[in-house]
């Protein structure tokens, strides 16, 4: 937790698991209050330690039913403090109090209609009748001692239940998500008007700290810190340059399998206009080398994480001893690599920062960001003077071209996706969709079709388009882009991109799928 968030003005949010539990702590902070994430089974002693206002329970796959599913620490709900229970969450608080929950004749999952029975509290200021979003097979059946209920659905009479007197709350729905369009309002309802927090959690508050906690912690010593050139390694470099100046060294390895000009972009970038101390290694055929033949993307990862880091070590050896590696790891990273810490999430996929570190790390690590969301990455980059162009920049995987090349990696591939991407780039900033889109990019496909070019038969490559549209990169919405657009792009990269004969779109939303292909 960052230490200038002071002691009772930060929700504690309990983890069992929901692919949604990182939007509760986004949307919170939307409150301008700080939250994390923790383990669901964190001791009650432990966690009172940490002074929280507040505390809410996430969703999650479980059934409460079940004799094996995760249950926190009863003495939580002896604390005195204020909770919320969300959907789950909700389930478990009425299970441990002495309510009753059952399965339920007709599961429920997606949109529903939400009367509201009691608006004084965590419902205030919605209208009586509200759109919320399902997704269970389990429901309350019966209230715990002190509970009301305060809202009901067609499907669900316990859909909003509370305790006014305990200040416990429980909402079978999901209100951090966009389908519930009064969700915010709830949140802040028990953020700022039931559990007291006052708002202070902002980029300037942090940037302060940031500077202040870095220069403590590294002293006179030299910070060597991986510069790809994207938002989250930019705004990094930023943040240790503001801070500690000549001491910080910045690294820009060329892997190998990054975009069109992208090493050239990055010197003239960083090195030349913000002067920053930027040594450029050249290290593609080492990082090529070690993917021959690696199809598996988790592999693929975790073999560029650990070459990432022996090339680090020694080209820190060239400046003399460099005690810290400073890495741009943001909280979703964390999120999604979670079970490789013993978390209840499944693993989406090892971030190449969190899961490819060797243990024998001779680096002591230190992450800046890694309390932040994208977006508030963004909002950090403004408050450190960075322009648009950087802070909006889309994002791109640290594994590079290597996860968007499904299959084995060749410079043929390489060349060929590397033409793709720039053609599609081109053409978004052209038709002005660059900023109304998260990500756009291609994904070579490993297989080959049959076309007709010149009158003559084809059997080359496939470019799958994706574009997508998000908040935070760990929901998104498949972008509808024209169809005009799309005829355009995918004719250029037929008749520009040798190897190319058929251009496909992807409509797929995350989740299901993934933002990224592997």
């Amino acid at each position: 937790m960052p230490a200038f968030i002071k002691d009772r003005n930060w929700i504690a949010i309990l983890d069992f698991g929901s692919q949604y539990t990182h939007l509760i702590a986004r949307r919170v902070r939307e409150c301008g209050v700080y939250s994390e994430i923790v383990p669901f089974n964190i001791p009650a002693r432990k966690l009172l330690s940490r002074k929280p206002s507040a505390i809410i329970l996430s969703g999650g796959p479980s059934s409460v039913i079940s004799r094996k599913s995760p249950v926190c620490d009863k003495n939580i709900f002896s604390l005195g403090l204020p909770v919320l229970g969300i959907c789950y969450g909700a389930q478990l608080m009425a299970n441990v109090l002495g309510g009753r929950v059952s399965k339920a004749g007709k599961r429920e999952y997606g949109k529903a209609i939400l009367k509201i029975k009691s608006g004084k509290m965590l419902l205030k200021g919605l209208k009586q009748k509200e759109a919320v979003w399902m997704s269970h097979g389990d429901k309350v059946t019966k209230l715990p001692a002190g509970f009301k209920i305060a809202g009901a659905t067609a499907n669900s009479l316990i859909a909003a239940m509370e305790d006014k007197k305990r200040k416990f709350f429980g909402l079978q729905f999901h209100p951090e998500v966009i389908h519930t369009p009064g969700g915010k309002k709830i949140l802040k309802n028990f953020v700022i008007n039931i559990s007291r927090c006052k708002t202070g959690w902002n980029m300037r508050s942090f940037v302060k700290k940031a500077i202040k906690d870095i220069r403590s912690t590294v002293g006179n010593e030299k910070v060597l810190c991986g510069l790809s050139g994207g938002v989250d390694s930019s705004v990094l470099a930023t943040l240790l340059h503001k801070a500690i100046g000549k001491n910080l060294i910045a690294v820009f390895v060329d892997n190998g399998v990054l975009r069109k000009d992208e090493a050239r972009l990055v010197e003239k970038r960083f090195k030349r206009h913000y002067h920053i101390n930027l040594k450029t290694v050249n290290a593609g055929n080492i990082f090529l080398k070690g993917l021959k033949g690696v199809r598996d993307p988790e592999k693929k990862r975790k073999t560029i994480g650990k070459i990432f880091i022996d090339v680090f070590t020694k080209e820190a050896k060239k400046f003399g001893r460099i005690k810290f590696l400073a890495q741009g790891t943001l909280y979703p990273d964390i999120i999604e690599s979670r079970s490789a810490f013993g978390g209840p999430s499944a693993t989406i996929k090892t971030h190449h920062n969190v899961g490819g570190l060797p243990k024998n790390l001779k680096f002591k690590l230190i992450e800046p960001l890694k309390d932040l969301f994208k977006d508030e990455v963004r909002l950090l980059g403004k408050e450190l003077g960075l322009p648009d162009d950087i802070v909006y920049r889309q994002p791109f995987p640290g594994p590079g071209l290597a996860v968007r090349i499904l299959g084995s990696i060749t410079p043929e591939r390489l060349r060929i996706l590397r033409e793709a991407g720039w053609i599609l780039m081109n053409e978004v900033k052209r038709a002005g969709l660059y900023n109304k889109l998260w990500q756009s990019f291609c994904v070579l496909l490993p297989l080959k079709t049959v076309g007709v070019m010149g009158d003559e038969r084809t059997y080359e490559s496939v470019i799958a388009i994706r574009a997508v549209e998000s908040e935070d990169a760990m929901t998104a919405r498949w972008a509808k882009l024209p169809y005009d657009f799309l005829g355009k792009v995918s004719n250029r990269i037929v008749n520009e991109v040798k190897g190319v004969n058929r251009v496909v779109y992807d409509i797929s939303s995350k989740p299901p799928a993934t933002i990224e292909w592997e």
